[in-house]
């Protein structure tokens, strides 16, 4: 029996296993290949764990675009999603939604968005056919929060594989909410997640501290937002870490951990608030400089836009010095000091 309110029966390539699981058991219907000579459409693929902010992202980054002259279509991805804030050009629900397959397939909300997401793969022609009319649009993509989505799972990587193919050219803004930085293990933690994402998606990345403003919610940073943002010498927060009696007894693992990150030396973040407009824009000129949009011909470029897109490390250090001292209270003895007096 089929999904009963989806547009179309389900396909026989994506039937439950023997197991429960819904997976496809045969490779995936053949897509339709790109278009010759059609026009870029720029956009975001916006991604993150559950709670990070990626929905209030793309209705914030919607308004903030739409004010310096795009055109900007949001696109929800999230068969999960149904409270939408602002209107969406397209949403996978008219295609399949994650109570739908739960209540017909009896799997559970991870297993169901799985197989959404194998489900849109296998109708990559539904979404293009759609998609059609968005070209000349900028595109914020608004995707589920299930981590084994960005980290191991192939159906959504297939899916920007075939955006890519479609001349859509997308970077990878990865959220992560700012106060993991308090704590030191889930700040590893979340370093090996943003790496494992980066490796897995293949697309242009920046990853952001979001919720800036709420940073300090559960406790003071050991270190300068710089060291959190840049990713400094990690060893300083293994022995930050090594402090607590819980984690002594894991420093090896923990420093193999930080081997594993400095080695790729590919992750740092953006900080951001959406409410703040020059966070905002710091945010965008990373994500412009990544998907190539500074350098397009959608819109007439300006002598400053291109300089914003090469900007180098003493601009992202005096702009995360002004985040700091905008969200961060300042003390009168730094928390490391306080480490080396131990």
């Amino acid at each position: 029996m089929g999904v009963r309110a989806l547009s179309r029966p389900v396909p026989r390539e994506c039937r439950p296993n023997t197991e429960g699981d819904a997976v496809p058991s045969q490779p995936r219907a053949s897509m339709a290949e790109s278009s010759r000579g059609g026009s870029l459409t720029f956009g975001q693929v916006v991604i993150g764990p559950p709670g990070s902010g990626k929905t209030t992202y793309c209705h914030a980054m919607r308004e903030f675009l739409g004010r310096l002259g795009r055109r900007v279509a949001v696109v929800n991805l999230d068969p999960a999603n149904e409270a939408l804030p602002c209107p969406c050009a397209l949403d996978i629900g008219e295609l399949v939604t994650l109570e739908d397959v739960m209540a017909s397939l009896g799997l559970g909300p991870n297993g169901g968005l799985l197989y959404c997401m194998d489900y849109l793969a296998a109708n990559a022609d539904w979404l293009r056919q759609r998609l059609q009319g968005l070209r000349g649009h900028y595109v914020l993509f608004d995707c589920p929060g299930q981590v084994e989505l960005y980290t191991h799972h192939q159906a959504l990587k297939d899916v920007l594989a075939q955006l890519a193919k479609w001349n859509f050219r997308l970077a990878a803004v990865h959220l992560v909410d700012s106060h993991y930085c308090t704590d030191p293990g889930k700040f590893i933690s979340v370093l090996c997640t943003s790496l494992s994402t980066m490796l897995h998606v293949e697309l242009p990345h920046v990853n952001v501290l979001s919720k800036m403003d709420l940073i300090e919610q559960y406790g003071k940073l050991a270190f300068n937002l710089d060291y959190y943002t840049e990713v400094l010498d990690l060893s300083y927060l293994v022995d930050h870490l090594a402090s607590d009696p819980f984690f002594r007894n894991f420093r090896r693992l923990n420093e193999k951990l930080v081997e594993v990150i400095e080695d790729y030396s590919l992750v740092s973040f953006v900080p951001l608030n959406v409410q703040d407009k020059q966070s905002m824009r710091q945010v965008v000129q990373a994500v412009d400089k990544a998907n190539g949009y500074s350098f397009g011909d959608q819109e007439q470029r300006s002598l400053e836009a291109l300089m914003s897109a090469a900007v180098g490390a003493d601009f992202h250090f005096s702009s995360t010095l002004a985040v700091q001292e905008k969200y961060v209270q300042s003390q009168d003895k730094a928390v490391e000091e306080e480490v080396m007096d131990l």
